[in-house]
């Protein structure tokens, strides 16, 4: 019978007092004859009957394994059923050929059991949406909710479909209006029933009458009973774009004009947008910007600040949403002042500052003869500011002060402008702050900027354009020559390559193997000496590519002719020495060969950058890298790590497995045997790595961690890797330190676990603790004891026989050089950190903790009270459990590693714990843990209860140096939840978290 009636599903094990009414409520369907035309009343006592005969005392069904289709009692209204082709259960592949159902039939019948639907499809029609509009319009009869995602892409969506959408059938819409982003191309549908037989399907079918019913179409049906990774991973990344600025809900009485507008841009109209009065929100990387400008000002109160990001990347934009937070924070507009050397520029500033403000009149232009009139906030050209008009400026006219390109600033009218006015913020804004004469800008702020976006990541957020590296061997060694303060003899190199015929047709022939179009192509190659550029472009020339060589020997006449030839495309290659020139720009380049070994990896960047531009018609950015044997002392690593931003043990695992995890469109390709080089050159440098800092730390004396770590550019970890110190590194070079215990060799390697300690508050307590005059237990309010107990949690995690905190803090003090090193490195980190930590709010205000400050988990049972340094208290050692319940706090504390599986990096372990958007987090208990359970409940109403919950996070379990902490995303509070053992929950975070870690985690490129 149960064979016949092709019935039910597998829900598990299910009690079996509750089998009738689970069936009855979730299968009470018109699945075959026997259960058609029935009352409920009547379905129920047929499967009642079913149970009957099948069920066990087990509690189990068997037999009844395979689903066919689910929906709801009566929403047919007497109309004939007609189930999907495709078991709920099951996958399939739909290419809409002859003898199998269309795309669009498989839709419509899964539509009818749906309890929730999700729609990701970059192109909708309406001739597409009419196809399925009865289905539709049932799910609104029913108030099953819709939610569709599209774009503006290529001008095909039609504002007549989503009215359609929106009004008539019920559905929420979100569109990507951004004519940048062009990676969402997917069409896909996720069906969600409350049984948790959920499917999708994924493929090539637009919202469209073709692809729904006779085009060429494929697309893949799966379940979440045969790929639930498939369903999750869906799931998560629709959500994410859910909540993400960059999808914004249409509303047909508000959005028209701006949709039909952005449509008509898509088609290439060149209409001027005007200002549009929605609010402007920063992406991943710009909220960087100002949580690095906002700590700037705060932790350190510097107010001269630069940011460093390639062009492209919205600087301008993030100056306006600065200013905007100033605004807010002072409750008026301060005077602004925005200085650039172009016309264009400013009119293209003063547009975001308006768009920012949502104000269509703030700002006036000064130059080119315009005026302002109320001079309050102005946007001045450099060349409008006379030396003589600044000097009558008063020094406080202006509060606020930008400057974009700032690597101009050598310049004297930049020079009268910086000395003469006393802004109380100045903010300067480059994408190149070394220039070829010498000159860096970041001398004017003391050496330092507040924030430089890495390549990588300006690649993997899609601001860039993507870029394919060749590592070509070239033959050469260089072993042998000299080595001179950090790079080769330029002498050396030049008699290795200058006259070098055979390696010239290596470059040639390379070019040919890798480059579509050597005709159309725009080429810059760069050298080791103006005769080695002078050569290759004889070789060129004569091998038939057009190519001339630009450098500091070229007359200007010669150089304004062939730059303009070059951008116009009749010269494909030109030839220089190191950096090209400053002001020459050319963003249809797309072809860098790298003639020579690049030691600086600002260099390197500088030269990579060059051709990162995006323009019309370029695709990517070919990088053609000649690679020789190179000196012990060349470190391949540096450029790798800009490539890919991995270091250390990672970088060494990507070289050697092929890059797998690089920006989207980005690939790099290394010939076999300089894929052996690097990799050899990258092991030993990572191997010998220690001998070497000693070396450097002998050479530059006696000097700090922090002189030490910005003469050498070093990171801290290089320093601490292998649960080494700084007290042995200085050891190792010779130098002096005072001595300890023969406790100090153990607490010196555990000295790396304050790497992390990122909140002022804790860095003051930690260095006062360990001083040689500290505190003791007595001179400690509660405050300060936990703070204790949490220093030496780091130092001995078991209590290693201590007899109570005093005793711990005598220990550490009769070890002068670890306590030393412990003030030296919080001064550091300290001084280095660029994240705002702010006090948990509520109860747990007076709990020593942070948010978006970094814990061990020692640390955090401490603070919460689950652990105690006392007789008898509990140690925090060996628990490894990612779910705490803290009964002194009356808090859940959630440990979430968002990598689960750390050795593959497996992309299926991410979509169980993710966050959605920076407000938002998805979560999964144990799976042990039932809605109906104490725990659960206690979850699920926790705000009822009065308990509190935090999270920490972390993105892998092991990095570097060791077991890698945690970082407080701070407080949550329940918003919704699905299923049980486990309980999906989405929590959403008192304070947004940090934008790089939402970057790193997030299931989706930002």
């Amino acid at each position: 019978m149960a064979r016949h009636l092709d019935l039910s599903p597998t829900f598990g094990p299910i009690p079996q007092s509750e089998i009738p009414d689970v069936l009855a409520r979730h299968v009470g369907t018109v699945v075959g004859r026997e259960l058609a035309g029935k009352s409920a009343e009547e379905q129920k006592s047929l499967v009642n009957a079913i149970i009957a005969t099948y069920a066990t005392e087990h509690d189990v069904l068997v037999e009844l394994d395979r689903l066919i289709a689910v929906h709801r009692h009566g929403e047919f209204r007497g109309r004939r059923y007609q189930r999907p082709h495709t078991p709920l259960s099951e996958t399939s592949l739909l290419t809409n050929s002859p003898g199998e159902p269309n795309i669009s039939f498989e839709i419509k019948t899964e539509l009818a059991s749906a309890d929730a639907v999700d729609l990701l499809c970059a192109f909708i029609r309406f001739a597409g949406v009419r196809i399925i509009k009865e289905q539709l319009a049932e799910l609104r009869s029913f108030g099953i909710p819709l939610r569709v995602i599209t774009t503006t892409y290529r001008g095909v969506t039609e504002r007549r479909a989503l009215d359609l959408l929106v009004r008539d059938l019920g559905a929420e819409v979100k569109v990507c209006y951004d004519e940048h982003t062009t990676r969402l191309h997917a069409k896909a549908w996720l069906i969600k029933r409350n049984s948790g037989y959920d499917t999708g399907f994924v493929g090539s079918s637009n919202l469209s009458r073709s692809a729904l019913l006779d085009g060429l179409e494929w697309n893949v049906r799966i379940s979440s009973v045969a790929t639930p990774s498939l369903i999750r991973k869906f799931d998560a990344t629709f959500e994410t774009y859910w909540n993400s600025p960059l999808f914004e809900t249409y509303d047909p009485d508000v959005d028209a004009d701006r949709f039909d507008l952005a449509i008509r841009r898509s088609q290439g109209s060149n209409e001027q947008i005007i200002v549009s009065g929605l609010e402007v929100h920063a992406r991943p990387h710009q909220e960087l910007m100002l949580e690095a400008l906002e700590a700037e000002r705060v932790l350190h109160d510097r107010h001269r600040n630069l940011l460093v990001a390639a062009t492209g990347t919205g600087k301008t934009v993030v100056a306006a949403l600065d200013y905007r937070r100033i605004v807010q924070q002072l409750g008026r507009r301060p005077t602004l002042l925005f200085v650039a050397h172009r016309k264009e520029i400013l009119e293209q500033s003063l547009r975001t500052y308006r768009e920012v403000l949502g104000d269509g009149s703030f700002g006036e232009l000064y130059v080119a003869g315009e005026q302002p009139s109320g001079w309050a906030h102005v946007f001045a050209s450099v060349q409008s500011l006379s030396a003589a008009r600044v000097r009558g400026l008063p020094t406080d006219a202006y509060e606020v002060v930008v400057i974009d390109e700032f690597h101009h600033a050598a310049a004297p009218s930049y020079q009268a402008l910086l000395e003469h006015l006393r802004p109380t913020e100045l903010l300067g804004l480059t994408a190149t702050p070394e220039r070829t004469d010498g000159f860096d800008v970041r001398d004017l702020f003391d050496g330092r900027s507040a924030f430089e976006l890495r390549l990588w990541e300006a690649l993997d957020q899609d601001l860039l354009c993507p870029f394919h590296y060749y590592g070509v061997a070239d033959n050469t060694d260089l072993s042998q020559l000299e080595w001179r303060r950090g790079g080769y003899a330029t002498e050396g190199l030049d008699n290795l390559y200058t006259g070098n015929d055979a390696r010239a047709r290596l470059v040639l022939r390379a070019l040919q193997d890798r480059v579509v179009d050597i005709s159309t192509m725009r080429a810059l190659g760069f050298c080791v000496s103006v005769d080695h550029a002078n050569y290759m472009a004889r070789v060129f020339q004569q091998a038939g590519i057009n190519s001339r060589s630009i450098t500091g020997d070229t007359p200007m006449p010669d150089r304004e002719r062939w730059l303009r030839e070059w951008r116009a495309g009749d010269i494909q290659c030109v030839f220089t020495v190191d950096v090209f020139n400053e002001g020459v720009d050319v963003p249809t380049l797309d072809t860098i060969l790298m003639l020579r070994p690049t030691e600086s990896a600002t260099v390197f960047q500088q030269q990579l950058g060059r051709g990162l531009r995006r323009a019309d018609g370029k695709a990517l950015l070919t990088v053609l890298d000649f690679i020789g044997q190179q000196r012990r002392e060349f470190r391949f690593a540096d450029r790798f790590r800009i490539l890919t931003g991995a270091s250390g043990r990672d970088l060494e695992r990507q070289v050697d497995e092929g890059f797998g995890y690089l920006p989207s469109g980005a690939q790099i390709v290394l010939d076999e045997v300089s894929h052996g080089i690097v990799l050899s050159n990258i092991v030993q440098s990572l191997r010998g790595s220690r001998s070497e800092r000693v070396r450097e730390l002998r050479e530059l004396g006696d000097v700090g961690l922090t002189d030490y770590l910005q003469a050498t550019g070093r990171e801290l970890g290089e320093v601490y890797a292998g649960a080494k110190s700084w007290t042995e590194l200085r050891r190792s070079a010779g130098m002096a330190t005072p001595t300890g215990t023969s406790e100090e060799g153990a607490l010196l390697k555990k000295l790396w676990r304050l790497t992390y300690v990122d909140d002022p508050e804790r860095a003051h307590y930690y260095r006062t603790l360990s001083s040689a005059n500290g505190p003791m237990v007595v001179d400690l309010d509660e405050r300060g004891q936990r703070y204790a107990a949490m220093l030496l949690a780091i130092l001995w995690p078991a209590w290693d026989g201590l007899t109570g905190i005093d005793d711990g803090l005598g220990r550490l003090r009769a070890n002068a050089s670890v306590c030393a090193e412990i003030d030296e490195l919080l001064e550091h980190t300290s001084q280095a950190n660029r994240r705002l930590a702010s006090p948990l709010g509520s109860a747990l205000a007076t709990l020593p903790l942070f948010s978006h400050a970094t814990y061990h988990r020692e640390e955090v049972l401490i603070a919460t009270g689950w652990a105690a340094f006392r007789p008898g208290g509990r140690s925090p050692k060996g628990h490894a459990s990612g779910v705490v319940w803290a009964d002194e706090s009356r808090t859940d504390v959630f440990f979430v590693t968002l990598r689960k599986e750390e050795a593959d990096f497996s992309p299926q372990t991410l979509y169980r714990d993710y966050p959605i958007s920076l407000n938002r987090f998805h979560w999964e208990s144990q799976n042990a843990t039932a809605v109906e359970s104490t725990t659960g409940q206690r979850y699920l109403n926790h705000q009822r209860l009065g308990t509190e919950v935090l999270i920490f996070t972390r993105l892998v379990r092991r990095n570097g140096l060791g077991a890698a902490p945690y970082l407080c995303l701070g407080r949550a509070s329940y918003s919704e939840h699905r299923g049980s053992r486990p309980i999906a929950i989405t929590w959403d975070l008192e304070r947004p978290m940090p934008a790089d870690v939402f970057t790193e985690a997030s299931v989706v490129a930002s």
